[in-house]
């Protein structure tokens, strides 16, 4: 239940409602997570068995380092909600907020300047608990090239200090090379990253099952395209429901993944599987393929050894430091 006495402006981390300690989330850690916090059939992967709804999203971040959240596109919770989401997370988790479709695709970034100002609102209440990981722009299927002026405008009214990531799928924006390649230059003048959208695994083979079936139909079929016009490289990448049948893209990300990180760069990558309860499987996939190729990363964090941490912080003495887990 919401805490009606708190301020969206306290910046003070708690314990986490489960009464365990919070975990911590090194900065230079590789970011790779799930497109939801809440899922019931993660019991036994992400959560203990009987785990409360409430308690999903402390579970969840003690085990990834960030979420992609759509939620926010279709409508835009109160302050208390954000609020609670710092809350319920431990120290460098970091969400990556979709923008709210009114901005996006009913006012195609047009005369939306206080729903803008909403919107930032909210997501100062992250950028102070330090929960702010970049915020992408979902641009509608029919906003293209002939928009480029008004994407420009918009973007030039985002906070410089925050990071941001911009997807577009209107087809000119791959097809005809001037416009994308202004895009990109446009971007990378302004430190944005292209958000990278890969449905070739969804799409290499016929539907298995009805979810697959459903999300081939909603998944836009668009060129991959790799450009990194930021720092921070955002992957979405849409796969099956079985592994197996996406090995081989798999491998390829995970190539390009560890050289980002040789190069410095931070990417954010996040797995979605037609069927969500698929969705921790393909995270923990690639990232033992990352790591094989990227010396510097530690193993991952499991249900069982986070547990165990969280135990451990929680029989310490009152006022030693929190365990900080060397792992992800």
């Amino acid at each position: 239940m919401d805490n009606p006495q708190r301020s969206p402006s306290e910046t003070t981390d708690e314990r986490f409602e489960s009464g365990n300690e919070q975990l911590e989330w090194a900065p230079e850690c590789l970011r790779i997570g799930c497109p939801v916090w809440a899922c019931k059939e993660w019991q036994e992967v992400v959560y203990p068995s009987g785990t409360k709804s409430s308690e999903f999203l402390t579970w969840y971040s003690s085990l990834f380092a960030t979420v992609e959240g759509n939620s926010t596109f279709y409508s835009v919770p109160g302050p208390e909600s954000f609020v609670r989401w710092c809350d319920q997370t431990g120290p460098g988790f970091r969400f990556c907020f979709k923008f709210p479709r009114s901005i996006s695709h009913d006012r195609r970034l047009v005369g939306c300047d206080d729903l803008l100002r909403e919107w930032l609102d909210r997501l100062s209440i992250l950028a102070k608990r330090d929960r702010l990981g970049p915020t992408f722009l979902q641009l509608a299927p029919s906003f293209s090239p002939s928009h480029f002026s008004m994407l420009s405008e918009f973007l030039s009214k985002l906070p410089r200090e925050w990071s941001w990531a911009v997807e577009v799928r209107h087809r000119d924006w791959f097809d005809k090379p001037e416009w994308e390649e202004r895009l990109d230059a446009m971007l990378s003048e302004r430190g944005i990253d292209r958000v990278i959208f890969d449905s070739r695994p969804l799409n290499s083979m016929d539907a298995s099952d009805s979810t697959e079936a459903a999300s081939q139909q909603r998944k836009p079929k668009l060129p991959l395209r790799v450009q990194v016009t930021g720092t921070r490289p955002m992957v979405r990448l849409i796969g099956r429901n079985d592994f197996s049948d996406v090995i081989e893209y798999w491998d390829e990300w995970a190539e390009r993944i560890a050289g980002w990180i040789s190069q410095g760069l931070q990417p954010w990558v996040f797995t979605h599987a037609p069927d969500d309860k698929y969705a921790p499987g393909l995270v923990e996939a690639l990232y033992s393929r990352v790591r094989q190729r990227a010396a510097t990363l530690g193993p991952a964090r499991t249900l069982e050894n986070v547990i165990a941490a969280r135990a451990k912080n929680k029989s310490r003495a009152k006022g030693d430091p929190p365990i900080q887990l060397k792992l992800f």
